[in-house]
């Protein structure tokens, strides 16, 4: 069976996000050991699951990460950017982002890296 790992920004209160949905809030150096523990997660990740408000923002954001070699986070947006991607949404009928697939029936839906099997999560 495969693994679905979670990995989430939540305030000691229970907050995701703000008021009106921002995440601005979110902004603290990472150390060495945070740094160190977020790669060991995401390292073996080969599809990223995002609701599509999340997507929005996320699959944008490390795109423009990724095009700037420049960047702090280069590394990180070119793995973001390279994994396959699945957004849950009832409102969008079409991907509007690469290399990510919508799942708006059932799970699980088809990689979009494949069309013979469903994404693999772990």
């Amino acid at each position: 069976m495969r693994k679905l790992k979670l990995q989430v920004q939540i305030t000691v209160d229970g907050f995701i996000g703000g008021p009106n949905g921002e995440m601005d809030w979110m902004t603290f150096n990472w150390d060495e050991a945070l740094l160190g523990y977020v790669q060991a997660l995401t390292d073996p990740v080969d599809c990223i699951v995002l609701g599509r408000k999340l997507a929005e923002g996320f699959i944008p954001h490390w795109a423009g990460v990724a095009a700037n070699p420049e960047a702090p986070d280069y590394a990180a947006g070119q793995k973001f950017t390279a994994t396959p991607k699945v957004v849950f949404s009832r409102t969008l009928r079409e991907s509007p982002w690469a290399n990510t697939i919508l799942a708006t029936g059932s799970w699980p839906p088809k990689s979009p890296s494949s069309s013979s099997g469903p994404a693999r999560t772990s």
